[in-house]
Formats: structure tokens, sequence, C-alpha cells
């Protein structure tokens, strides 16, 4: 086997990203505070057709060094929208007609490997701060929570491997 060359992977050019059909999924981000998770965050987005990036709270946007250090220009290809509260960001989303989930541990909350989508719905999924996750009052008007499964011995992963996992797993469904 031979690794392909970066010329070889036929990849769009920011013009043609703007204008390719994206999946009806929107990242909301509740202050999360490392510009490397955000800049992953784009990243990841930006690889799998995101919609757009709510970005909230204390959550830093583009442009910034450390963001554009892991977002490698995905941050000047996926939309973005700053709320400087959440709440906004859910209330928002909600009136355009967007099912909205937390990612997070809660009583009832539905795994990951459980959850079937509609591909007729909107959706958007909230991932919260490094140590204390989406807050209460977003958790508590969110439609529903998503949980990842975790077999070892932490309590949780890194919130730009969450949403990696979360992007890819809504995109599998959602792509037509």
């Amino acid at each position: 086997m031979r690794k392909l060359k970066i010329t070889e992977l036929n990849r769009l050019s920011k013009d043609e990203f703007k204008q390719v059909d994206k999946i009806p999924l929107i990242v909301v981000l509740d202050n999360v505070r490392s510009l490397n998770n955000v800049g992953s965050v784009f990243r990841t987005s930006d690889a799998f057709l995101v919609e757009a990036i709510y970005l909230c709270g204390i959550t830093a946007t583009p442009p910034q060094p450390e963001i554009h250090k892991t977002a490698l220009g995905a941050e000047d290809t996926v939309d973005w929208i700053y709320r400087e509260e959440t709440m906004d960001a859910v209330n928002e989303l909600k009136e355009n007609g967007y099912t909205v989930f937390s990612i997070e541990q809660v009583e009832n909350s539905t795994m990951l490997t459980e959850l079937v989508l509609d591909t007729d719905k909107k959706y958007a999924v909230i991932l919260g701060n490094e140590v204390k996750g989406v807050q209460q009052e977003v958790v508590s008007n969110s439609d529903g929570c998503i949980e990842l499964p975790q077999f070892g011995t932490k309590h949780s992963l890194n919130v730009s491997v969450t949403a990696g996992i979360v992007i890819w797993d809504f995109f599998k469904q959602l792509k037509k």
C-alpha cells in the first residue's frame, strides 16, 4: 500500500464546501474553555459537513491562533455563530425546528449506541464545559440527552473526542 498525497485526496475547496449540502446538524459549545478543543470541533465539523457551530458563553471565537492550531482553517469553512447565553441558542434552535440534545450523563439518557435519528428532522447537539459539563438549565430545556457508553475507570471523555464520536454517528445516520 502507498500513502496518498494530499493532492490525491480530492478534497473540496473552501468555496465548494460552502455550497455543498450539509447534514442537518448544528453543534453547540456551552462554555468550552480550551481553544484547542474548539479548533478540534471545527475540524471535525468540516470533515463531516456539519451545518454550523454555535459558540456560547466563555467559548472563544475565531480568529484565534490557538483555535487555528487545531482547526487548520476549518474555522473559515464551517459557519459559526456566537451567543452570550447558551439558552438563547437553545431557544433559537427550537424555534427553527431543531431537536436539541445535550451530550451529558443524566437520568434516563439515551445511549448513543441506541439512538435512531429521523432523516427528515434537524438536530442540534450541545457539548459542555470540560469540568462542569452542560449547564443544568440547558439540560432541563433539551429535548433529550445522549450519553456515550464507557467501560473503563474514567467518568468522561475529552469534549473534542466526544464531539468526534457524536458527529460521526449523526453523519452516518443523516447523510443522504
